[in-house]
Formats: structure tokens, C-alpha cells, sequence
């Protein structure tokens, strides 16, 4: 957690530490990072307070240009220091207010994070949701993609690609990770050790608790780097900070990192499987007697997951490409269902952890393209539906989904095929995002018009490269 406590502390810091630059970040409505800086000689406490001026318009998926004015808000808690910037530079992450009511604005997705902490404490369910992310990526070498009227294409490279053990290199060593083999080799398949190791340990001086990094399954680049769980909305803000570090230390290398959950076809995509437990008063309440050591409580949770997902995956798996990774054959969370051991399944319980600390459950079907403070903020607004509704997840999926007959296999629902799909599971199926006002109809309206006209529709009005192999000379 951030050392700094008050606006007071980091004034002293800036003092102290000689910072010559402050910058400051908020989120936008698709999750992104933007960004601006101001001297470190202006700034005071009435920053903190009064704020800063800045375009709304300009955001994606927020203020029309007749309401384009918004005041951005410092937090003074999550100060850090950017290890990549040439001018001692401080960061601080950010809130959006409304500059004529001062109220938050309620399309920031860091106050919607705010927001269903709140409501979880307001019911006296739980004073603490615990949120464990392992996001993966893939760092290529070169990456090349347009698209014209009249071409489009797509064109990326790995020294550790498969596809490279014909190409000459001078001389081709001939190390290349088999397709999906890429769990664990050592070097000198594994090219990316180092890089891997300095982007932990990056993360651990910017105040990040980390606990491994590892190559992943697929060819070509594919890692993970595993950090200790955080309440909500810290692990929104640790989100952010992560994949700014992981993508500008690969740049230190000269190598480029996408966080896209299906960039390479025919090999595993990139998940973000996210481990969940609520706690109140130091205690862990989804431990318990029941399936795999979790309580009732931890099993109303993942019903409510369950019964929600097709809605759920608007917001964790929140592009066009998502669902290229959700398909049967790669380890793909695509079954509705929980286990204690079952990989295939939408929710695994971890079972080689025993103390009653440990005890969670990992939703599996998240990727790393999603805006972390609301595919966390509607995970848990499902989990608590299924809690407060007592939705019973059914009976566990301890068999091999894969191995199932054809007629068992129709018994488990599916996730969506498709981000359009998911939306219109969430047109019709939100209420539970609603209440406690965590979700405004605003809010949910808005995403599901951004995502099918900004997103949806230009993928589907394009001809794809592969069709011409198929259709082109009939």
C-alpha cells in the first residue's frame, strides 16, 4: 500500500525528493491511461482541493463539446515515483468531478471502483473485496497492421516464434518454442527471462508486492507476471500502473507488448484470470465446510457469477477479440460451470491452498483488454446478487468437460460468441449492475453504444483476409 497518507505527505515528498515534474493520470471510459504534467513548483494543497481544468470532449465514451469542461481531482495516496522518465517526475492517479456541481462524475470508472466498495460495506456484507489478477501478454519483436479500403492485413514477429525455425537468421540457432510449449522452458528457448525479471522487479520499486513471472503456454512470446491480490480499488490503480510498466520496460529493449487476448491463431490467447474472496473484520468469509473448503456464502457468490456471465463478459471480455481466445481446444474458460480442479471451467477453485486464509475462488473467463475498475466492480455486483438472492451455482464440474459426451456437453451453458452477444446479454440483463447506484443506466447505455458502433460494427463491415481464401475465386 502507498506510504503517503495525505496531501501534506506528498507535498513534503516533492520537497524533500527535489521532483521536478508532477504528473497526473485518470482513466478513461474504455480503460485507458491518459495524461498531462504540471511543474512541481505550482503545485500546493489547493490542488488537491480545487483541482485542475481539463476537456472532457476530448475522452473517449464521455462529455458532449457543449459539456466538455471537467476539474481533475489529485489523489494524494497514490503517489509514486515513474522509474522511465528523464525529469524526476510524480505521479498521481487521479479523480473526475463535475466542475459546476463538484459531485464525481459518473462516467470516471476509478469512482465506479469507489462506489461498489462502498456499497458492499453500506449492506454489512463484507468490509473488504480482495481482488487477484494474473494478466498475460505476449512480447513480439516487430508488429505491422493497416487497413485501406482496398487491403488489410496484420503482421507480427517472435525470435521465439515457431513459424521462424526455416527463416535465416544469421545463423538460426533454431531455438523456437513448439506451439503450445511454451510452459516453462528454460533458456535458451525462453529469450525473455531478463526482460520478465526487470519488469518484476520494476513493479516492486513503484510499491507493487509481486509473487512470480513465468513464460506461458503459447509460442512466441506469451508471459505472465503474477502480483499479490489488493482490495478493489487499489488493484483498479495497480492495473494501470502494471501495464504501463510492462509495456515500457519491453520498450527499454527495443521489443513492443500487447496486452490483446488473441493475437497469434491456432495457439493459446491471453487471459486474465481473476481470484476473489470477500472479508470483514480480518476474516476470510469464503472459507467454510462446504465444496472444496469455501463457504455458503463463497457458493451464492459464484452462482450469482454463474447466472450473470453472458452480461458479466461485457465488461471483462470487452472486445471484438476476446472471443476469438473464448473458443473450445486452447484452455479456454468457455463452460459455465466451477471446480476444484477443472481448468475447462468458467470458476476454479484453488484446492492446493488448505488455511482458511487462502480460500477463494478464480473466475477464469476475464482478459487483460478489460477496464479494470469496472470488470472488477461487475464481478463483484454479480457475486453479491448471488449472495443476496442465495443463487444456488448447482452441483460442481469435477469431470473433463472436454472428455463429455455431446448430450452432457448441451446440459453446461456457454459463454457468448461474440462481444455483441455479451452486449445484448447486457441489455437485457443489468439490474444487478444497478443497484446501490455502483452502475448508472447512463453508464451502461453508454458502453453498450460505444462498444457495438465504435468497435462491433467496424469489424463487421470489413472484409477479413481470411474470407478471400475462401470466397475469392468462387
Amino acid at each position: 500500500m502507498s506510504a503517503f497518507k495525505s496531501t501534506q505527505d506528498v507535498l513534503a515528498f516533492i520537497k524533500k525528493e527535489k521532483i521536478q515534474v508532477v504528473d497526473l493520470r485518470f482513466t478513461d471510459f474504455i480503460g485507458t491511461w491518459q495524461h498531462f504534467s504540471i511543474p512541481a513548483s505550482v503545485v500546493e494543497e489547493g490542488t488537491f482541493k480545487n483541482g485542475l481544468g481539463f476537456d472532457g470532449s476530448s475522452i473517449r465514451g464521455w462529455q458532449a463539446i457543449n459539456e466538455s469542461d471537467m476539474l481533475i481531482i489529485p489523489d494524494a495516496t497514490t503517489a509514486f515515483i515513474d522509474p522511465f522518465f528523464a525529469h524526476k517526475t510524480l505521479v498521481l492517479i487521479c479523480d473526475i468531478l463535475d466542475p459546476v456541481t463538484r459531485k464525481p462524475y459518473s462516467r470516471d470508472p476509478r469512482f465506479i471502483a469507489k462506489k461498489v466498495e462502498a456499497y458492499v460495506k453500506s449492506n454489512g456484507i463484507a468490509d473488504t473485496i480482495f481482488i487477484g489478477p494474473e494478466p498475460e501478454f505476449f512480447v513480439f519483436d516487430n508488429v505491422q497492421y493497416d487497413q485501406k479500403e482496398n487491403e488489410g492485413f496484420y503482421h507480427i514477429d517472435s525470435v521465439e516464434g515457431r513459424w521462424n525455425t526455416g527463416r535465416d537468421e544469421g545463423p538460426n540457432l533454431g531455438y523456437k518454442i513448439r506451439y503450445k510449449e511454451g510452459y516453462f522452458p528454460l533458456p535458451p528457448a525462453d529469450t525473455l527471462q531478463d526482460i520478465r525479471s526487470e519488469m518484476m522487479l520494476t513493479l516492486e520499486e513503484i510499491g507493487i508486492p509481486m509473487e512470480a513471472q513465468h513464460h506461458e503456454v503459447a509460442t512466441g512470446g506469451q508471459c505472465e507476471v503474477d502480483m499479490r491480490f489488493a482490495p478493489l480499488l487499489h488493484m483498479g490503480d495497480t492495473m494501470l500502473k502494471f501495464k504501463y510498466i510492462i509495456k515500457n520496460v519491453a520498450l527499454r529493449h527495443g521489443k513492443t507488448v500487447t496486452f490483446m487476448p488473441k493475437p497469434l491463431w491456432n495457439d493459446n490467447g491471453s487471459g486474465m484470470h481473476v481470484h476473489f474472496s470477500l472479508w470483514k473484520d480480518s476474516k476470510n468469509l469464503f472459507a467454510g465446510k462446504e465444496y472444496a473448503g469455501l463457504s455458503k456464502m463463497a457458493l451464492y457468490a459464484i452462482g450469482g457469477i454463474l447466472k450473470h456471465a453472458p452480461a458479466l463478459l461485457a465488461f471483462t471480455n470487452p472486445t471484438t477479440n476476446s472471443y476469438r481466445r473464448l473458443v473450445p481446444g486452447f484452455e479456454a474458460p468457455v463452460n459455465l460451470a466451477y471446480s476444484g480442479r477443472n481448468r475447462s471451467a468458467a470458476i476454479r477453485i484453488p484446492i492446493l491452498h488448505t488455511s482458511e486464509k487462502s480460500r477463494r475462488f478464480e473466475f477464469r473467463c476475464p482478459d487483460p483488454s478489460c477496464n479494470s475498475y469496472l470488470a472488477f466492480a461487475a464481478i463483484t455486483m454479480a457475486a453479491l446478487d448471488g449472495i443476496q438472492n442465495k443463487i444456488d451455482p448447482g452441483a460442481p464440474m469435477d469431470k473433463d468437460i472436454y472428455e463429455l459426451s455431446p448430450r452432457e456437453l448441451r446440459k453446461i451453458p456457454q459463454t457468448p460468441g461474440s462481444l455483441a452477444e455479451a452486449l445484448n446479454a447486457l441489455r437485457k440483463d443489468h439490474s444487478f449492475l444497478l443497484k446501490g447506484d455502483v452502475f448508472t443506466k447512463d453508464v451502461i447505455d453508454t458502453w453498450i453504444n460505444y462498444k457495438l458502433h465504435k468497435e462491433v460494427k467496424a469489424v463487421d463491415t470489413r472484409p477479413h483476409p481470411w474470407e478471400f481464401a475462401m470466397y475469392y475465386d468462387m
